[in-house]
C-alpha cells in the first residue's frame, strides 16, 4: 500500500491515485516525486490518493509507505523535535484540545484499535509548525492506519491518509462527505477546531466498527 500527497516533480510522474482528498483543495493536482523510504509488497499495486501534509502553503507534502516527497522548490518539514517523548496517538501541536478533549480522543482511538485493529492517529497542527516527516516512523503507519490531520491552513480542516485495507472496506465516498460535513470552513470558524475534530474522531470510530458491505458507512455520523 502506499500514502501519497501532492508534489511537483519535473522527474517522476506517478498516476493519480484514489483514496479521498481533501475537498477545498483544487482538482487538477500536481505529479508527485516520491524518493523510496521503504519496501512494501502491496506499495506497488495500490496507492492512495493525494492527502494534505502541509509542506507549504500552496503543496502538499507526500508521506508514503514506499517513499516521502517534498515540493519542488521546498523543503520538506521534517521536525522530530515536535514529537512528544512519549508515544501517543494524539499530536496537538496546535492547542486546538484542552487536556480533557485530547484524553477522550486517545481513549476512543484504544478502543477501535482493541476492538477492530484499525489504527487512527490524529495530528492537530498549524503549518509550518508540525513534526511532518517524523510522524511516519514515530507512528508506525501502515495499512491499517488512517493518518487524520486538522490543519486549517486550507480551509477545509479535515484531511485524511486511509491506508490500503482500510480503503477497501471503507466506501472513498465517507471521507469527502465527512470533510465537507466537519471540516468546511463555516463549522469549524462556529463551532471551534477541536469540536470539528472531535466530531470526525467518533464518525470515524462508528463508521470502522461497521460491519463492511454495500451500505458500510453510508451515513457521517
Amino acid at each position: 500500500m502506499a500514502f501519497h500527497m501532492r508534489l511537483s516533480s519535473s522527474s517522476i510522474k506517478l498516476p493519480l491515485s484514489t483514496n479521498p482528498i481533501n475537498p477545498s483543495l483544487s482538482p487538477h493536482p500536481q505529479p508527485l516525486q516520491l524518493p523510496s523510504l521503504a519496501s512494501s509488497s502491496s506499495s506497488s499495486s495500490l496507492c492512495s490518493k493525494s492527502w494534505n501534509f502541509f509542506l507549504s502553503g500552496t503543496l502538499s507534502l507526500a508521506l508514503s509507505l514506499s517513499g516521502v516527497g517534498s515540493a519542488e522548490g521546498k523543503v520538506g518539514v521534517n521536525k522530530p523535535e515536535l514529537l512528544p517523548k512519549e508515544f501517543t496517538t494524539v499530536i496537538d501541536v496546535a492547542g486546538f484540545l484542552s487536556d480533557g478533549q485530547e484524553k477522550r480522543i486517545s481513549q476512543e482511538i484504544a478502543a477501535l484499535e482493541k476492538d477492530t485493529g484499525y489504527k487512527l492517529r490524529v495530528l492537530a497542527q498549524n503549518y509550518p509548525d508540525t513534526p511532518g516527516l517524523a510522524i511516519k516512523e514515530f507512528w508506525k503507519v501502515d495499512d491499517n492506519t488512517v493518518v487524520f490531520v486538522a490543519d486549517p491552513t486550507f480551509g477545509n480542516i479535515l484531511n485524511f491518509n486511509v491506508g490500503a485495507s482500510i480503503d477497501f472496506d471503507v466506501p472513498r465516498s465517507f471521507w469527502s462527505r465527512l470533510a465537507g460535513k466537519y471540516g468546511n470552513m463555516f463549522y469549524w470558524k462556529e463551532k471551534g477546531e477541536d469540536a470539528a475534530i472531535e466530531s470526525a474522531v467518533m464518525a470515524i470510530s462508528t463508521c470502522l466498527r461497521e460491519p463492511a458491505g454495500a451500505n458500510s458507512c453510508s451515513e457521517v455520523k
